[in-house]
C-alpha cells in the first residue's frame, strides 16, 4: 500500500454541501397581494425531495418568464397575465392568490353621488393597469364612454404622509374628483378627505382583480421544477387558511414587507380574498369578458375560447392537493 493511499485513508471524511435548488418567483414586492408568497416561503414551503430546497422571490412580475429563464414562477393581476399571453402562449395561470374588490372613490362636494355623476370629471387611474380595466368598466355600467370623462395619471401611496403625485395627495388637494387604484390608496385616499364627505363605489360582479400565480409549459415539463412547484402551491395554500383568519401577527408581518399601517391594512382586509378561487369555467367566462376589452385598447386579435382555456392550466391544482 503506497503512503500516498495510507495519507489518503487518514484523512477525516469530506462531506460536500447538498446544493441548494431555489424556487426563483418574480413578483412586485410593493403590494398587499403578493404577501402570501413571502409568507408561504417563509413558514411553509419544505419540498420532502429536498429540504436544503428555498423560494427566493425577486422584482418582477410575469414578462420575466418571457426574458429570464432562471425564473420558475410570477405572479401579477390577470390583466398583466393576459397581455404578456398575447405575447408568448407558453405562459400558463395555474393559481388563484387573491381576488380583490377594488374601489373607486369620489368627492361628494364635487357633486358626485352616483356613477354618471363622474360625466366631464376627473378620474386618477394607471394607464394599461388592472386598475384602469377597473374604472373603465364599472364606468361603462353607468353609460359613460372612455370620452365622457377625463383620466389622469398618478402614483400610488400606500402610507401616509403621500407625495404631491400620488393619487391620495391629489384626491385631498382637488385636483381629481376621483380615482380607482388598488390598496391600500384608495383607503388613504378616504382618510385624507373624510368618509362623510366622499362616496365609494365598487362592484366585484363588473370587476375584480385576479390576482394570479403563472408559470411556463417549459418549467411545467421539468419534473425537478414541477415538484418543486407543486410543493410551493400546498405550501400556499397553507397560507390561505392562515390569511383567512388573520392574527396580529399576519397583520404586522403583511404591514412591515409592504410598508403599510396595520390599522389602515385591517380596513381594507375583507376586501381581499384569499386563496385558490375558482380554476374552471367561472373563470375562464371572467378572462374572456375582460379580454374583449384588452384586445381593443391593445389593437389585437381577441383570444378564442380554447386558447383562453389552454392559458388556465388547472393541472398543477390538481397535483398540489391530491398530496
Amino acid at each position: 500500500m503506497g503512503l500516498l493511499h495510507l495519507l489518503t485513508l487518514a484523512l477525516p471524511l469530506l462531506h460536500l454541501p447538498t446544493p441548494t435548488l431555489s424556487l426563483r418567483i418574480a413578483c412586485s414586492q410593493q403590494w398587499v397581494e403578493h404577501t402570501p408568497l413571502v409568507y408561504a416561503a417563509r413558514n411553509f414551503y419544505n419540498p420532502a425531495a429536498a429540504s436544503s430546497d428555498t423560494a427566493t422571490i425577486t422584482n418582477g412580475g410575469v414578462p420575466n418568464l418571457s426574458s429570464d429563464r432562471s425564473i420558475d414562477l410570477a405572479a401579477n393581476a390577470e390583466t398583466q397575465g393576459l397581455k404578456n399571453y398575447a405575447r408568448n402562449k407558453n405562459i400558463r395561470l395555474i393559481g388563484i392568490l387573491v381576488e380583490v374588490t377594488y374601489r373607486l372613490v369620489a368627492h361628494k362636494g364635487a357633486g358626485i353621488n352616483t356613477l354618471a355623476d363622474l360625466r366631464g370629471k376627473r378620474i386618477g387611474t394607471i394607464a394599461g393597469t388592472s386598475a384602469e380595466v377597473f374604472v373603465r368598466q364599472l364606468l361603462a355600467t353607468a353609460g359613460l364612454a372612455q370620452g365622457d370623462y377625463t383620466t389622469v395619471n398618478g402614483n400610488v401611496c400606500m402610507k401616509a404622509p403621500c407625495a404631491a403625485d400620488t393619487f391620495p395627495a391629489q384626491f385631498s388637494g382637488r385636483r381629481i374628483d376621483a380615482f380607482g387604484v388598488w390598496e391600500t390608496s384608495v383607503e388613504l385616499g378616504i382618510q385624507a378627505v373624510g368618509e362623510g364627505d366622499v362616496v365609494v363605489f365598487k362592484n366585484a360582479s363588473v370587476y375584480r382583480e385576479v390576482y394570479s400565480l403563472y408559470s411556463t409549459q417549459e418549467k411545467l415539463r421539468d419534473a425537478g421544477t414541477r415538484q418543486r412547484i407543486v410543493q410551493f402551491v400546498r405550501a400556499l395554500n397553507q397560507t390561505y387558511e392562515v390569511f383567512k383568519r388573520p392574527t396580529e401577527a399576519v397583520y404586522s408581518m403583511v404591514g412591515q414587507t409592504v410598508n403599510v399601517d396595520v390599522p389602515v391594512l385591517k380596513n381594507v382586509w375583507e376586501d381581499h380574498v384569499w386563496g385558490p378561487g375558482s380554476l374552471g369555467k367561472d373563470l375562464v367566462d371572467f378572462l374572456e369578458r375582460e379580454d374583449q376589452y384588452l384586445a381593443r385598447t391593445d389593437r389585437r386579435q381577441a383570444f378564442t375560447r380554447a386558447e383562453l382555456e389552454q392559458f388556465v392550466d388547472t393541472s398543477v391544482y390538481e397535483e398540489a392537493m391530491r398530496g
